[in-house]
């Protein structure tokens, strides 16, 4: 009678084994679900990257308003007529 309990026992711990720490198991499940959940999130920031840059293109190709704000902003262009102001700061008189 004992060796038909070890028996059997042996024979639920090899079928199970496969299971818990084989090739398809459930650890392996978990870890192939974990770098899927984080390659979703950095696939969503792309696709919100991608979008902005669409809207952008678009923009560019269809008004001149994204173009100029770049030359301002970038290259710091002016209009013709307009006046250009620089305010410096007063330099720190630290003197040690």
């Amino acid at each position: 009678m004992r060796w038909l309990t070890v028996t059997l026992l042996t024979l639920i711990l090899a079928l199970q084994w496969p299971l818990w720490l084989g090739k398809g198991s459930w650890l392996r499940v978990w870890q192939l679900d974990k770098q899927l959940q984080e390659q979703r999130a950095v696939t969503q920031k792309l696709v919100a990257r991608n979008a902005a840059l669409d809207a952008e293109v678009k923009d560019l190709k269809q008004g001149t308003d994204a173009i100029e704000e770049r030359a301002r902003n970038e290259l710091g262009m002016i209009r013709d007529g307009e006046v250009f102001f620089q305010l410096l700061e007063p330099a720190s008189s630290n003197s040690h």
